[in-house]
């Protein structure tokens, strides 16, 4: 991918882009997230996008986290369109057993958090956003070959053009380096579907 493609939505303070590899080093009491549950609303996040209007496509990146260390450390995947519309896929650190790797998407204003724990060990993952329209999916890669899906989600302003890309941050007092690498756009992996018909009206 041409990385001149790609524009900050909030730079970071500290970044390294270069043809093939993006390192964004996180500020403290940075994140996204919106009302639900805690009430609060987060949208300081470094964001990198580009933009498009291709109806089917996936996004391919792979990120590696070695330096995340403190609880809700995070970096992965973003389609950001504006402060009350978006969704996110990351692994978010926890302690030295466990993190949460998980999506949140946000429509209109409220946010859903998705997760599973997985061991503190795993240092990297891959993901894969795909678009079929106003539709999104999606999943992560331990080898970026074989991917599991994380979710199907419907944006209501995911229509027409759209920005996406990758996003790092620390939601509270720590900092650590994000490494993101393998970026590809292709034609959309995930397949129309092939099994119950859509109801008649």
């Amino acid at each position: 991918m041409n990385m001149s493609d790609f524009k900050w939505t909030r730079q970071p303070q500290s970044y390294h882009i270069t043809d093939d590899r993006v390192e964004i080093v996180t500020t403290p009491h940075t994140d996204l997230w919106q009302r639900t549950y805690y009430h609060f609303q987060n949208d300081n996040a470094p964001v990198l996008q580009m933009e498009t209007d291709q109806q089917y496509f996936s996004f391919v990146v792979k990120t590696d986290f070695h330096d995340s260390h403190h609880r809700f450390d995070q970096c992965g995947i973003v389609m950001y369109l504006d402060s009350e519309n978006w969704l996110k896929a990351s692994i978010e650190y926890e302690n030295e057993n466990f993190q949460h790797l998980g999506s949140v998407v946000t429509n209109n204003g409220y946010s859903d958090w998705a997760t599973t724990e997985i061991d503190a060990s795993i240092k990297s993952m891959w993901y894969r956003l795909s678009r079929r329209e106003d539709d999104y999916c999606i999943e992560c890669s331990m080898d970026g070959v074989n991917f599991q899906q994380m979710r199907i989600c419907h944006m209501h302003k995911g229509k027409g053009k759209i920005q996406f890309g990758i996003y790092a941050c620390s939601p509270e007092d720590s900092s650590f380096q994000a490494i993101f690498r393998h970026m590809q756009m292709l034609e959309c992996q995930w397949l129309a579907h092939n099994g119950q018909k859509p109801d008649e009206i």
